[in-house]
């Protein structure tokens, strides 16, 4: 069997945490190809190249493919979808636009958010807020699959896969880009962050948000927050971190001022170590928590800034 992996592509730089973890999860399907495509996608072909276990890269080069416009992008892959049994991307924003395209031209179920591969036909996902694993099968012809990267560790690299150019194709004309508005921002990219820093409703302010902000750089940490937090405008949305936020699995999240509810459980859970900051010691957090500590966070986060 073939698989036809789409990279995350960020500004003509591949995401290689985001690919590379999703290059593990296909490897268990089959000979893995990788979609490089974009307005300028050369040098994520390249780079894609030098992952484990990605046996060929396609680069299509094309300005219809630029600024993340997903029809074109879907009908790229669906030009090239006889070859594979498999079509496959890392669960990101980006994927999520793109592949139920592909599924519906296609005419097929898509698997979104995938954490396990069991064999060929079948994976697991996570449903009810990560609190049970669903167990779904596909007698598709073409299986359409998003992966949630958090569960899979990141292929190495080392790798020397032949490239090949391809050309795009025809653009559906569905859409046009207009603008992007990109908030910049020197701290490590959320979803692949190896230390993220979190606040939710307990910080009380935007103002008072900047003590989370303090310690995440001084940790050199990504920031996040519960929806709790976004809602009441501490944070920005695209900070949250949970079930309708980012999925992330760091290997230190810092939870200040989270309650825990389960929906910001399902985003976070997966962290190798987790410490929690809360006044309340009834709060749920404490009980995912591998470090725990009963404390006003006012009093307790600049404490630890300090001492870091």
């Amino acid at each position: 069997m073939a698989v036809l992996l789409l990279a995350e592509i960020n500004n003509g730089e591949l995401a290689l945490d985001a690919t590379a973890k999703a290059v593990t999860a296909a490897r268990a399907l089959g000979d893995v190809t990788v979609l490089a495509a974009g307005a300028s996608a050369a040098a994520a072909g390249e780079a894609a190249a030098k992952i484990d276990g990605v046996a060929k890269v396609l680069v299509a080069e094309d300005a219809s493919l630029g600024h993340r416009m997903a029809e074109p992008t879907a009908a790229l892959i669906v030009s090239l979808v006889g070859d594979y049994s498999h079509i496959v991307a890392p669960a990101t924003t980006d994927a999520k636009n793109v592949m139920p395209r592909v599924a519906a031209l296609l005419d097929v179920m898509v698997i979104s958010d995938a954490s396990g591969v069991v064999d060929a036909d079948t994976f697991e996902r996570p449903i009810y807020a990560g609190n049970a694993v669903q167990t779904v099968k596909s007698l598709d012809a073409t299986k359409v699959i998003t992966f949630r990267t958090s569960t899979f560790d990141a292929a190495g690299e080392g790798g020397s896969a032949a490239v090949e150019t391809i050309g795009a194709a025809d653009n559906p004309g569905l859409s046009e880009w207009v603008e992007d508005k990109v908030a910049a921002s020197d701290r490590p990219e959320l979803t692949s962050a190896g230390v993220v820093v979190s606040g939710g409703r307990g910080v009380g302010s935007e103002e008072d948000f900047a003590l989370i902000e303090k310690l995440a750089d001084k940790l050199g940490a990504a920031v996040g927050a519960s929806r709790a937090a976004v809602d009441s405008g501490y944070a920005p949305n695209d900070w949250q971190v949970g079930q309708t936020g980012k999925v992330v699995a760091p290997e230190l999240y810092v939870a200040v001022g989270i309650s825990g509810a389960i929906q910001h459980l399902a985003g976070m859970k997966d962290s190798k170590i987790i410490v929690a900051i809360n006044k309340d010691e009834e709060a749920p957090i404490f009980q995912v928590a591998d470090f725990g500590l009963v404390a006003d966070l006012f009093e307790a986060v600049p404490a630890l800034t300090d001492a870091l």
